[in-house]
């Protein structure tokens, strides 16, 4: 089996580089079922309305409800399959993160993905720092989730700062 270098993954894949101030990018879609929410629920968010179909009828969600977690796992999913990056993408923040629609079974998550700037890393050469609006639509264009972060990522050339 032959081995592939750092430098040969970067070539092939996404970088820095692709993803200009103004680019707009949409994922594939992801289904959402019910089992897969009270998945998610018995091991990371346990309350009534992301648990027992019956039972989350009667709260404020007036049924069965994917926690928000859930949601920002199968958006970051959407997000890193999307941008394709094959050194990885390391988060640095989130702000303004927002959940103005509840998530149903049977709804189909994607995300939209806009960078809103980039720059080279000053601190550290070989890296470029992205500012991204991610927004997580259902199949009815309702915005279920949506925030600004900052991310850094390989970039294929290596910038070094003015001396």
């Amino acid at each position: 089996m032959a081995t592939v270098s750092v430098a040969t993954i970067r070539a092939m894949s996404r970088a820095f580089e692709d993803f200009p101030a103004g680019t707009r990018l949409v994922s594939s879609k992801y289904p959402i079922t019910a089992a897969a929410i009270m998945n998610f629920a018995r091991e990371f968010d346990p309350q009534l309305f992301h648990l027992d179909l019956k039972a989350a009828g009667k709260t404020l969600f007036g049924g069965l409800a994917a926690s928000g977690w859930h949601t920002a796992a199968v958006s970051m999913r959407l997000f890193v399959d999307t941008m394709d990056v094959a050194g990885g993408i390391i988060g640095m923040g989130v702000d303004e993160l927002k959940w103005p629609n509840a998530v149903r079974p049977g709804d189909e998550l994607r995300v939209e993905i806009e960078i809103v700037e980039a720059r080279h890393s000053k601190s550290r050469p070989g890296y470029g720092i992205i500012r991204i609006r991610n927004v997580t639509k259902n199949q009815r264009d309702e915005v279920v989730q949506s925030f600004m972060a900052s991310a850094i990522l390989p970039a294929r050339q290596e910038v070094k700062p003015p001396a």
